[in-house]
């Protein structure tokens, strides 16, 4: 009993959720021993999703691996290639199937979509006492991790929320090592961080004519036409009132404001029940190496104060806008000049 408080203890000291999941992995493998154990979480479009692996042990390790959040999805397995997993979620419920090896399955996500197993691999099929165990570890995990989602999320709507962005942003946005390219298997450069803020056009406006109960309504569906858009792995943020940011990996300026155009083209596309159509203002920037995440904000605030004061509706790049001479970016402490 002592090995299992002790593991319970340590499970619920982290408020990262990779090293959260990284321990769960560690707790089960010391008290099941099983060959192989790991969570597995769906990523990538909906027309091409993926099993990313988020923490795994195998006997004899000690240290959990895990996929990078930034791997290339083609070189990821496709959902199709685990069938199990996919009838586990879709069930709601832990699956065990005899060997050899026999498998056990478990969903981890039960309040919100099933989007992740933790599947583990036995000599024999786990038995009753070791499921009993195994579930009462993995109701003190989604118990913590609702904890998490109360503290680290905004209330209305969902997303992640300000006071997470500083703590989420280092771990973030450090450079990526190079990936293997699956056409020709030579190395290329990791992808860069890019941080994108998006502000809803004449919201006051909405809040006005509507009032805030509608208001609410408009952030709620930009919220959820942000998590349409955007991949799994991207960070999603509200910082309060109409603005809101994210932040992603990309391979460069182009492809970053291809993503932030297609939030731009969905959002002025969408009918929004009594309000008819909105627009929103997006400026972006790519993160360097010796950004703090105030200095990364605050120039692609400065990309959507100009898109703001210049027609609105439009998707800009800080470092696009100084190359045209739009923006004259100054010395650190001092502020930028608008032409």
């Amino acid at each position: 009993m002592s090995r299992v408080a002790d593991h319970l203890a340590e499970l619920t000291g982290f408020r990262d959720r990779d090293a959260l999941d990284a321990t769960l992995v560690s707790a089960l493998h010391d008290l099941l021993r099983p060959r192989e154990i790991a969570i597995y979480r769906i990523v990538g479009e909906p027309e091409d999703r993926r099993w990313l692996t988020r923490a795994r042990l195998t006997a004899g390790e000690t240290v959990p691996s895990a996929d990078a959040l930034w791997a290339d999805l083609a070189t990821l397995p496709p959902l199709a290639a685990h069938p199990l997993r996919q009838a586990c979620l879709q069930q709601r419920e832990g699956m065990v199937v005899d060997g050899p090896p026999a498998q056990t399955l478990f969903p981890l996500d039960l309040e919100r979509d099933c989007e992740a197993v933790i599947e583990l691999h036995t000599e024999r099929p786990l038995s009753t006492e070791q499921l009993r165990l195994a579930g009462s570890i993995l109701r003190v995990y989604r118990n913590f991790h609702s904890l998490l989602d109360y503290s680290e999320r905004d209330t209305l709507t969902g997303l992640l929320n300000r006071k997470t962005f500083d703590e989420s942003f280092m771990r973030s946005t450090v450079p990526a090592p190079p990936v293997p390219d699956p056409a020709t298997g030579l190395r290329r450069g990791g992808r860069n961080a890019w941080l994108g803020v998006v502000d809803i056009d004449h919201f006051k406006h909405v809040n006005d004519c509507h009032g805030h109960l509608i208001g609410d309504e408009v952030l709620l569906l930009l919220a959820r036409l942000m998590r349409g858009v955007f991949r799994q792995g991207d960070l999603l943020y509200r910082f309060g009132g109409e603005e809101f940011v994210v932040l992603m990996r990309c391979d460069d300026a182009i492809a970053a404001g291809a993503a932030f155009e297609r939030l731009r083209t969905a959002v002025e596309h969408h009918a929004f029940p009594r309000v008819g159509r909105i627009t929103v203002s997006v400026g972006f920037t790519a993160v360097r190496l010796s950004d703090t995440p105030s200095s990364a904000f605050e120039r692609a605030d400065q990309a959507v104060y100009f898109v703001k004061q210049s027609g609105r509706n439009r998707v800009e790049g800080h470092a696009a806008l100084v190359t045209r001479g739009a923006l004259v970016e100054a010395a650190i402490g001092d502020d930028v000049v608008l032409f």
